[in-house]
Parts: C-alpha cells; structure tokens; sequence
C-alpha cells in the first residue's frame, strides 16, 4: 500500500509540481509580460517627452534667431550713435582747446588793452598838466614882456 500510495502520491505530486510549474511559468509569463508592457509605456513617454523637447528646442531656437534680428538693427543704431557721439566728443576736444586759447589770447590782449588805456590816461594827465604849465609860464612871460613893453612906455 505504501508503494501504491506513494505512486499515486508522485502522479499526484507530479501534477501539482507540474501545475506549481505551469503556475510559476504562467506567473512569470505574466510578470514579463507586464514588466514589457512598463518598459514600453516608459520608452513612449521618454519618447513623447524626447519629441516635446526637440519641439521646444526648434521654438526656443526661432524665438533666439528673431532676437538676433531685433536686437541688430538696433546694434547697429547703438554702434552709429556711439561712433557719432565719439566724433562729436573729439571735435569738441579740438574746438575747446581753441576756446581756452581764444580766451587766453583775449585776456592777454584785454590785459595790455588795460596796460595801454591806462599808459594814455596816465599821459594824457601828464599832458594836461604839461599844457597848464606850459600855459602858465606863457601866461608869467606874457605878463612879464606886457609889463616891461608898460614899463618902458611909461
């Protein structure tokens, strides 16, 4: 009977380690399977995400190149204004070293122009003077020859 009993207990054994097998196969299957199908939804969405991305590059590259083109016609402006405003800044230097010459030949003259007013007052004065003296003695030597010309006649 044991044996009887044991060979039925390994047809029986057989069939469950054979069921337990095909369980197990079936539950790996499945394991597999979900782990593809995991592996497939992430590779879409790393895709899907790949594919918004190199959108986003293609739109951040036209936004980039139409700010290029904004922004240089007004570099170009910028670089002509700053390049007149260099030029305008050297003429003024030129044009302000004249002016501090002008100016310093114009107080030098005004300077002698002083000197020389106040030479001819200083000698118109002495003139003057000169002149009244002169007339003076003109006047004592006409009033000397008027008393002598008196004298002699009286």
């Amino acid at each position: 009977m044991s044996l009887a009993s044991n060979g039925s207990r390994s047809s029986t054994d057989d069939s469950n380690e054979c069921e337990a097998s095909k369980t197990a196969i079936a539950l790996y299957q499945a394991r597999e399977e979900e782990i593809e199908r995991r592996k497939m939804e992430v590779r879409e969405r790393v895709e899907s995400q790949l594919t918004r991305a190199e959108e986003e590059t293609r739109r951040l590259a036209q936004v980039w190149e139409e700010l290029e083109v904004l922004s240089d016609p007004m570099r170009k402006e910028v670089a002509a204004v700053r390049k007149r405003i260099d030029l305008a800044n050297r003429d003024l230097k030129s044009l302000a070293q004249i002016c501090h010459k002008k100016e310093k030949e114009y107080k030098e003259a005004m300077e002698a122009f002083q000197e020389k007013n106040n030479e001819k007052s200083q000698l118109t004065s002495t003139l003057v003077e000169l002149v009244n003296q002169s007339e003076k003695l003109r006047m004592r030597k006409l009033e000397e020859l008027t008393n002598i010309v008196n004298s002699n006649t009286v």
